[in-house]
């Protein structure tokens, strides 16, 4: 069992502090705002008085606010109590906020996780959730148990901002799929159709097209697009052009779906039309310098 301590008590912070003291851990609480602390400390947890105050109480601090200028300015008025200990920040943000932040704290004399929660509050101790971990493999080894007790806990690597980076691109798939979903559902919508009932055609659809993803995956590292391809980009920009064209005719907007139609004409206006639809990242990747 850890002394651990929770800073920020939003929907988040609170479910993990619940789940720390429902694990047998001892738990100090501290809000920026008070009044937040009440079922947490009728359960048996400390609330601080202070940011600073619940550093001290604590060799595990959790940091999970609003966003990094509020957890940049809870590292300020924790400066001098933060040295010997380990700050988990489980708060969103960018990859390049966590390696400042890390290189603040290790500064500070004290080890850096980032992380990125891929759970909703209450998903949290249970058998989905997911966090992900970046930073100090010392930090992480040595309390990784206690950050078992709130999922499932991946640790990928020294770099503080890999957990973000893996956080966001995840998400960004989730958006994407999500995108797809809300402009079918628009489309049929148009005709009357209700969105729950074409869920049982569209469902089990997605769910097979989620089987090309390894393909276009091996495509996508190897950078050859022009391996084993069934439908040829030419193909699906003549497709998407036929969607979004019925999506016009039949009033509805396109503004989720065009800027890829966009990306589709420019690859295939530039002579890649018998690749895959996979070669379309290579309008969006990163550039790489030769040797780098």
């Amino acid at each position: 069992m850890a002394n651990i301590s929770i800073l920020g008590l939003g929907a988040m912070g609170q479910a993990l502090a619940a789940r720390f003291h429902q694990q047998g851990h001892t738990v100090t609480v501290w809000n920026r705002t008070p009044g937040k602390a009440g079922a947490l400390t009728t359960k048996g947890a400390r609330e601080a008085t202070s940011a600073a105050d619940a550093v001290t109480a604590s060799n595990i601090v959790v940091m999970c606010v609003l966003d990094y200028a509020a957890s940049g300015a809870v590292i300020d008025d924790t400066a001098s109590a933060l040295s010997g200990r380990v700050l988990v920040n489980l708060t969103n943000g960018t990859p390049v906020q966590a390696r400042a932040a890390a290189e603040r704290v290790a500064a500070l004399g004290a080890a850096y996780l980032d992380g990125g929660i891929m759970a909703t509050p209450p998903m949290i101790g249970g058998e989905h959730a997911l966090i992900l971990y970046s930073g100090s493999k010392a930090a992480f080894d040595a309390h990784a148990d206690a950050l078992r007790d709130l999922g499932a806990a991946d640790y990928l690597g020294a770099d503080a901002g890999l957990a973000s980076l893996h956080d966001l691109a995840l998400l960004s798939g989730m958006y994407g799929l999500f995108a797809g979903f809300f402009h079918a559902s628009a489309l049929v919508d148009s005709e009357g159709i209700r969105a729950g009932a074409f869920l049982k055609l569209l469902g089990p659809w997605m769910t097979a097209m989620m089987g090309e993803l390894p393909g276009y995956a091996e495509k996508i590292d190897s950078g050859r697009h022009d391996l084993n391809v069934v439908s040829n980009l030419g193909m699906q920009t003549a497709s998407l052009d036929n969607i979004l064209t019925a999506t016009r005719e039949q009033g509805v907007a396109t503004d989720l779906l065009d800027p890829m139609l966009g990306l589709f004409r420019k690859r295939d206006g530039a002579g890649f039309g018998d690749e895959d639809i996979s070669g379309v990242l290579e309008l969006i990747r990163r550039k790489r310098i030769a040797g780098g």
